[in-house]
């Protein structure tokens, strides 16, 4: 069995472990399972390491089993064991081990020993894993989670049971795997607690195929880069930053974000631990962007960043905070929309996430945005405003219009707008407009809705066509800024597209033959027609009123 199917196991045993004590799809299961699984992902990690240690490696690597001979360390030698380990590397004490957990788990009181162990990881490693909230709280790795169950006596059992599972299993085979090995696993880890279920600022999960798309058209497939910033504002569990990152190289970029909700930060912070973005922690913030953007200079400016991406709620009633930022006219320069008398949830947020992100590029920097695709045709409001300002000012670059039912929780058609600040584009004064809303096979989900997913040869073709900014009939158009303030800055490829009309040259004979049988076909049906009538009417004089 290969090691992804193996780690597939070991969730799914985990959450086992939690359907038989009665907390399945509980509101507290993710934390459960992902502090588990995150907590066997470290111990594995700081082994490996460990066992690389030029100076307690071989020591450690040689005996029967790595943790027991890691026990009889001196406190003296831990500490010098951790002098020579990268600062990003997680600090395990010898009691914090697996190894040494399972030993002591016939123990009365396990319950509490596996949660005393978790917040000691958490704070001896607070500096390396610790997030932050837009009032500076640090938010750390690990919480209790034993106590989430409310029977006490069943307390100890259940912390059994998830040691257990993680006994026969070992992440140290997965540690040279690429992107695509932990975001299918990550996705799989969290599938089921990242849902519109989650409350209204749940994340609508990005498809891996946009993300990859997003990525590809930003940062290109060969792109030699290095000390690059990327930010998404409204992050939610990374797919848009780790797609990007990996594009770039892990090594190359640094990831700053914030997400309104704890629980999507907590899941992103798992997925930087994953995708060996570690140092990139300390720039996850939980906090609401539009009221209070984290990422700022010294002097209160907003941060720009090379690379910008956002999958922004659409429709949310932010009338709570909405005269708030709508005071800030210097960022939210085409203004907020209004608070409707009814609906207030129809309020049209991702307007002001379009000016952030716009706000937020880089003098030469990129970026992307998950827009309804009724934006790029928008007539009034603030939409509007938008399009004539990114338009008039030549920042956008281009629009993938994408398939119906392509995102996994709205049937909202949606299109990806992207921006281009860049100094090399000047010589190029073109839009590309893509229509993919052809492409896709349909297929439904676990819940047996359809959905539409891209092909590798389709995500190849929507990046080829958007590169070169080719024209292909029905799917593509490169059109002038000047075009687009011609069509009322319309960015709708199929209103640009040309009406085909196709002329066939036929004969004299070959024309008077159809005439011919379409004046046939014609005159049998008039007669078809007048036999109904006659019908119709011998049918009327039948009928008889029956008082």
């Amino acid at each position: 069995m290969d090691i992804k199917q193996r780690t597939i196991n070991l969730i799914d045993s985990l959450k086992a472990v939690c359907g038989n004590a009665g907390l399945g799809n509980d509101g507290n299961e993710y934390k459960i399972i992902t502090e588990i699984f995150l907590y066997k992902f470290l111990n594995d990690k700081f082994a490996h390491e460990a066992k690389l240690n030029r100076a307690y490696g071989q020591r450690l690597s040689q005996a029967e089993k790595w943790d027991a001979e890691y026990d009889t360390f001196t406190e003296d030698e831990v500490e010098d064991l951790w002098s020579y380990m990268g600062h990003n590397i997680p600090r395990l004490k010898p009691e914090h081990t697996l190894g040494h957990l399972y030993n002591a788990s016939t123990q009365s009181g396990f319950g509490d020993l596996l949660d005393g162990t978790l917040l000691d990881i958490a704070n001896a490693n607070a500096e390396i894993f610790s997030m932050a909230s837009v009032g500076e709280t640090k938010i750390t790795i690990f919480e209790r989670i034993t106590t989430l169950i409310q029977e006490v006596e069943q307390r100890d059992s259940f912390a059994r049971a998830l040691v257990s599972k993680l006994a026969d299993f070992n992440f140290e085979d997965v540690f040279n795997e690429k992107y695509d090995f932990f975001s299918d696993i990550f996705e799989y880890l969290i599938k089921d607690y990242n849902t519109a279920g989650g409350g209204k600022y749940a994340e609508y999960f990005t498809p891996k195929a946009i993300a990859t798309i997003i990525a590809r058209l930003l940062v290109g497939d060969d792109a030699q880069l290095t000390s690059k910033t990327c930010y998404d504002p409204t992050a939610g569990s990374g797919t848009l930053l780790m797609a990007l990152a990996h594009q770039i190289g892990t090594d190359r970029c640094s990831i700053y974000s914030q997400d309104i909700s704890q629980k999507s930060s907590q899941m992103l912070r798992l997925n930087l631990i994953l995708n060996d973005l570690v140092d990139s922690i300390q720039n996850i913030v939980k906090g609401n962007t539009l009221t209070n953007p984290a990422h700022k200079n010294d002097d209160g400016t907003l941060r720009k960043f090379d690379f910008v991406v956002s999958n922004p709620p659409f429709k949310l009633d932010f009338s709570d905070y909405r005269e708030t930022i709508a005071a800030d006219k210097f960022r939210f320069w085409a203004g907020v929309p209004s608070v409707p008398a009814k609906k207030k949830e129809s309020m049209a947020i991702y307007t002001c996430f379009i000016q952030h992100v716009i706000n937020s590029i880089a003098a030469n920097g990129k970026g992307a945005i998950v827009i309804p695709t009724g934006f790029i045709t928008a007539k009034s409001g603030v939409e509007n405003k938008i399009l004539t300002r990114i338009v008039d000012d030549h920042v956008v670059r281009g629009v993938v219009s994408m398939p119906s039912n392509v995102f996994a929780n709205t049937g909202t058609n949606v299109s990806v707008l992207f921006f281009d600040k860049s100094a090399d584009k000047t010589d190029d004064d073109t839009v590309i407009l893509v229509d993919a809303s052809k492409l896709g096979e349909e297929y439904k989900d676990a819940n047996g809705l359809k959905k539409v997913r891209l092909n590798a040869e389709e995500i190849d073709k929507i990046v080829t066509t958007f590169r070169d900014k080719k024209a292909v009939d029905d799917f593509s158009v490169c059109v002038s800024y000047a075009d687009i303030k011609a069509k009322s800055y319309s960015l709708s490829a199929g209103q640009y597209f040309d009406i085909k009309i196709e002329y066939v040259d036929i004969t004299e004979e070959e024309f008077n033959a159809r005439m011919a049988h379409y004046k046939e076909e014609l005159s049998r049906q008039f007669a078809e027609s007048r036999e109904l009538e006659a019908e119709i009417m011998k049918q009327l004089d039948l009928l008889k009123f029956n008082g």
